[in-house]
């Protein structure tokens, strides 16, 4: 079983800078897809970025491309998501998910079988 804990949400000012940090517990990490989600209040949660399990492939939402980066740490069963250029719209509840690695672009929340419980990132304009 992968349990899953986000870390680095806050406040930031837009234009400013936050990473999140993912740290996974479980003998299959360094197999598993990592992945972003974010959701605001009332919305659906939607994917930010994947990477594989190699860090050979690695997906961004348009929203956020060329903004955040997704990288991972296979020696600290860690996955980030550095957040550069934030923006106000940018505030919602992140989440990292798991799941099992496949060729897919994995941006489905039902790709994923294992969730963090969620860290808040308020962007002010």
């Amino acid at each position: 079983q992968v349990q899953l804990v986000e870390s680095g949400g806050g406040q930031a000012q837009a234009g400013g800078s936050l990473r999140l940090s993912c740290a996974a517990s479980g003998p299959t990490f360094s197999r598993r897809f990592m992945g972003w989600f974010r959701q605001v209040p009332g919305n659906e949660r939607e994917f930010v970025a994947g990477i594989s399990w190699t860090g050979g492939r690695i997906y961004y939402a348009d929203s956020v491309k060329g903004r955040f980066f997704i990288s991972r740490d296979g020696a600290k069963n860690t996955a980030y998501l550095q957040m550069n250029s934030l923006k106000p719209e940018d505030t919602a509840l992140y989440y990292c998910a798991a799941a099992p690695d496949s060729l897919g672009t994995m941006r489905r929340e039902v790709d994923y079988d294992y969730w963090g419980q969620g860290t808040q990132v308020t962007v002010s304009s």
